[in-house]
């Protein structure tokens, strides 16, 4: 199972939310780029980048800061989400050295778009669904709907996307355990791969997800636990390693 650190940026900083309140962050680095080589250097083999400022834009804002992560380090996998509502965005970070775009708010209010995203550029687009119990989030998690997110997540493999990104909203940035029943549940209903988000406080946490990594957990995105020292990563990763994936 792959550990994957969050690199959220705002402002051009990395920065991290609590519950994806933009008035409620805390800085942790002014230099992302550096903040990148920091986590390669610990053993990371994926990076999750967020443009927070897109994500509420619903265009990149933070894409000039991606794009250096992304050639300063060409030969670790890049997934990035956040104000990804076209197919010129997708195809501007591909070309700029990034393995895969997740497309969020635009998935669940033009589900059309995820179709002829997966045709266009087939094995390098995720969907990011945010949850509320249960029930799918848009908009930076300003607005809860009626859609289920197992229902969503059946359609989006149908299309080919190459994972589903699950971020539980009530425990993202809280430091208070991923959501593990609601994960599981989702791996199960789905044959893709899943990707766990928001939650993880420590290395019990991971070795819980190991637990249930068989269901189909490939990776887990973690942020705040890293950036504050209450998860060691490369200690995180070297369980992980030990822990199969479905």
């Amino acid at each position: 199972m792959l550990l994957i650190p969050a690199i959220d940026l705002k402002d051009g900083r990395c920065v991290r939310l609590r519950q994806g309140r933009m008035d409620d962050e805390t800085v942790f680095s002014d230099d992302p780029v550096e903040m990148a080589g920091r986590w390669a250097a610990a053993g990371a083999r994926r990076l999750h980048l967020v443009d927070l400022n897109g994500a509420f834009a619903g265009e990149p804002v933070n894409g000039e800061v991606i794009r250096a992560i992304a050639a300063g380090y060409p030969e670790l996998p890049i997934q990035v989400g956040g104000g990804i509502r076209d197919e010129r965005t997708i195809q501007a970070y591909l070309e700029a050295g990034v393995t895969y775009t997740i497309i969020g708010t635009q998935a669940v209010k033009a589900p059309e778009f995820v179709s002829r995203a997966c045709a266009k550029f087939p094995g390098r687009v995720i969907v990011g669904l945010d949850a509320k119990d249960g029930r799918v989030a848009t908009d930076g998690w300003a607005e809860v709907t009626e859609h289920r997110v197992v229902d969503l997540a059946r359609r989006f493999e149908a299309d080919g996307v190459a994972a589903i990104v699950y971020t539980d909203i009530g425990r993202d940035g809280m430091l208070s355990g991923p959501n593990l029943e609601a994960t599981r549940l989702l791996a199960e209903a789905i044959s893709i791969p899943v990707i766990a988000s928001g939650g993880i406080t420590g290395i019990e946490d991971v070795r819980a997800l190991c637990r249930i990594a068989s269901s189909g957990i490939i990776g887990a995105i973690t942020g705040r636990a890293i950036y504050e020292g209450t998860l060691d990563f490369a200690e995180g990763q070297r369980l992980a390693d030990g822990c199969e994936s479905g």
